[in-house]
């Protein structure tokens, strides 16, 4: 039956194939679902990444900050 999940290959070091094998056992499932775990994972934190950095160049240059009282005066 075929799947909607979209399969790689990848090759892997010894010691990250190791390593892997060892963290599914421990988490009792299968080594493709750990790696597909671990993959989202470093995603998400790539994405922090990204956006912190698009953050801090915001950040930088800021010139002038509006306190909340006076948003939400504007807003409302």
């Amino acid at each position: 039956m075929p799947t909607k999940k979209r399969r790689i290959n990848i090759t892997l070091k010894k010691d990250v194939a190791l390593y892997l094998k060892k963290l599914a056992l421990r988490d009792d499932m299968p080594e493709a679902t750990k790696a597909a775990q671990m993959i989202e994972l470093a995603m998400e934190i790539e994405e922090d990444l990204y956006f912190s950095r698009i953050a801090d160049e915001r950040f930088r240059n800021m010139k002038k900050t509006v306190s909340a009282a006076e948003f939400w005066a504007k807003v409302l």
